[in-house]
């Protein structure tokens, strides 16, 4: 079956036929590759001139340390990603208990001592404070109540640490999921 060509580009289509009677304009389409091929290459020129001009412009310089490989690379400065962030609040919170109830020097040569506030409460019972006059208790370092910071409108004195839950479903499957992607 043989297909009839109109000379007249755009002829109406007999639309009781059910298809398109034209064929696809060949030289239109390799035109359009053509274009687009000068685009892309023009364009792979423009940004290969461009980077090699910002090289020679900012030059990043010698690595900082002659032991780094400049192909090695550089982990950059904190602060980073937290992997497990309820379990490093959990020991930070762990080490400010350890550091709260224990003994231990801050400075020895100056004879500074850390100690247990439980027995920081108990010596300053029995030896007491130094009392200050009424009208000074009302400067700007004496403590009122106001002065805490609230957290959904109670007092918030347990600070960080008091915020620690257990974790929830999804915090333990995604623990689950790391392990099994580990082995």
């Amino acid at each position: 079956m043989a297909t009839k060509h109109s000379s007249k580009p755009n002829a109406p289509v007999d639309a009781s036929a059910g298809y398109e009677k034209r064929d696809v304009n060949i030289k239109g389409l390799f035109q359009f590759a053509f274009w687009m091929a000068v685009v892309l290459a023009v364009t792979l020129v423009g940004m290969k001139f461009s980077f090699d001009s910002f090289k020679k412009a900012q030059p990043m310089g010698a690595t900082m340390s002659p032991m780094v490989k400049p192909t090695d690379r550089m982990i950059p400065p904190g602060p980073l990603l937290q992997v497990r962030p309820h379990q490093e609040l959990q020991d930070y919170c762990a080490a400010q208990q350890q550091d709260v109830n224990s003994y231990a020097w801050v400075d020895q040569q100056s004879g500074v001592v850390r100690i247990p506030v439980e027995r920081a409460m108990e010596l300053i019972l029995a030896r007491g404070l130094p009392a200050r006059a009424a009208n000074e208790a009302s400067g700007p370092g004496s403590y009122t109540p106001e002065a805490l910071p609230t957290v959904a409108g109670e007092a918030d004195v347990q600070g960080q640490c008091g915020y620690l839950t257990e974790p929830t479903e999804a915090d333990k499957e995604r623990a689950a999921a790391a392990g099994e992607a580990k082995e």
